[in-house]
């Protein structure tokens, strides 16, 4: 017998699952919430948030130094021990207060790995649990890399909780990981190296931008190895050896820690999906257009777990999480219809996008104006010493609407998100330059970015 029957379990206690628990549970459902890590979810504990504060040390070092000599002669440098400690004033409160307030609106927490036993009940620590619907938010995790050696690749939560900076780090993979972390380790004081397969990284943002992202990277000494395919990691007297074959020869590479960069996937596989009748890709759960499974209808998905056309991103999650929550509370009536998403990887400077690239615009047969220039001579990033600052926007001739945007340099995080409303509620771009905006601010960069 079931140890306690509820109407929804949600598995996980991240964006993607934490939205859909409060509003059932605030609607009068009896709800439990379970993860096999602290509360809280990758975001707030393990990704975007911790990262960030990191990031945040990183640039006023970049900062720092891009203006020596023009006004600033401090040297800074950081403390990666003290640096720490302020990064966990911001995650080690977060699982405690998480289940604070899910008790204090009536969700029940379980702490454990969940596994399916049957298409309505699951266990957890031995014991078993019924309900008439789940959600599955589980997020995502390492992709296993065909590897000599892989067990001694670390993670980047690990990274994130490092006490001590290592002298040399080797990233495997360019991606956001590897850029993101490379950034701030180089700045604090490591020699790194990213291993790179292919003849470009960061491969879904613009290659013309991302090229001026690899000549920033060498500008402070991180070591970019493209068409590089790692075989093999070894442990040495002093560290690990890196050998990966790179244009018919063999590239080793020495380094105290090994940092995997090469992708997620979704972290479905302790689940047990066969027993509960669902099925599942590499992509993830298979859903409908509701988020709900297509071979279990008592089981809906969000996030990394859900095979959908939503990008792997914490408010992407949050947008899903509403949109089942709706579909449990009032009956399958909301699709998931996804708007143009905005994307950051935080290099420092940052590159953002968001809708089309060059190519897919060209690929979908659009008529397109393309408008690319380099920016580091405009006053926003010429007044920090920004030398590696560019924009591109993808314009349909046709009607003047704006297919895709990508900015590098400081703020386009900020500046992207005014592209995706502009995207999502048809603006066209003559439209968005007739915005009379903030001066100096980098949004009034924006009509000249058109």
């Amino acid at each position: 017998m079931p140890k306690e029957e509820f109407d929804l379990i949600v598995i996980g206690t991240g964006s993607g699952g934490s939205v859909t628990a409060g509003k059932c549970a605030k609607a009068g459902w009896k709800v439990a919430q379970i993860d096999s890590r602290p509360f809280g979810g990758t975001c707030a504990l393990r990704g975007c948030d911790p990262k960030k504060v990191l990031v945040g040390a990183a640039e006023l070092i970049d900062w720092n130094n891009r203006m020596s000599g023009h006004g600033i002669d401090t040297q800074s440098s950081i403390d990666w021990a003290k640096l720490m400690e302020f990064k966990r004033s911001f995650t080690e409160p977060v699982p405690e207060l998480r289940e604070k307030a899910m008790e204090k609106i009536g969700i029940t927490p379980i702490h454990g790995e969940a596994s399916f036993t049957g298409k309505d009940t699951i266990v957890v620590n031995g014991d078993t649990y019924q309900a008439k619907h789940f959600l599955i938010a589980t997020g995502a995790k390492p992709a296993p890399l065909p590897i000599k050696g892989g067990e001694h690749l670390t993670t980047s939560t690990e990274f994130l909780e490092l006490d001590a900076l290592p002298e040399t780090i080797v990233f495997v993979g360019g991606g956001f990981v590897s850029f993101e972390f490379a950034s701030i380790a180089a700045r604090a004081g490591s020699t790194v190296h990213i291993i790179h397969r292919g003849e470009h990284p960061l491969e879904n943002f613009d290659e013309d931008l991302v090229d001026i992202v690899i000549k920033k990277a060498d500008e402070i000494g991180i070591n970019i190895h493209l068409n590089a395919e790692v075989k093999s990691v070894t442990e040495s007297q002093t560290g690990f050896i890196v050998s990966a074959s790179q244009n018919g020869s063999t590239t080793n590479i020495e380094g105290d820690l090994v940092v995997h960069g090469a992708g997620r996937v979704p972290n479905i596989e302790s689940l047990d999906l066969d027993k509960a009748k669902v099925d599942s890709t590499k992509q993830g759960i298979v859903v409908n257009e509701y988020l709900q499974s297509v071979s279990n209808p008592k089981i809906y998905a969000t996030g990394d777990v859900a095979a959908t056309d939503g990008l792997p991103l914490t408010p992407v999650a949050g947008f899903e999480s509403h949109i089942v929550a709706s579909n449990l509370l009032e009956g399958n009536h909301k699709k998931a219809d996804y708007p143009a998403q905005p994307v950051v990887v935080f290099t420092i400077p940052p590159l953002a996008m968001v809708g089309l690239t060059e190519k897919q615009a060209l690929e979908q047969g659009f008529d397109t104006k393309v408008k690319f220039r380099k920016t580091d001579n405009w006053y926003s990033y010429k007044r920090t010493n920004e030398s590696h600052t560019a924009c591109k926007t993808i314009i349909n001739k046709e009607n003047g609407q704006i297919l895709g945007a990508h900015v590098l340099g400081d703020k386009s995080e900020e500046i992207i998100n005014l592209f995706a409303m502009a995207i999502n509620h048809n603006i066209r771009a003559v439209e968005l330059k007739k915005v009379i905006y903030a001066y100096p601010s980098h949004a009034s960069d924006i009509p000249y970015m058109l």
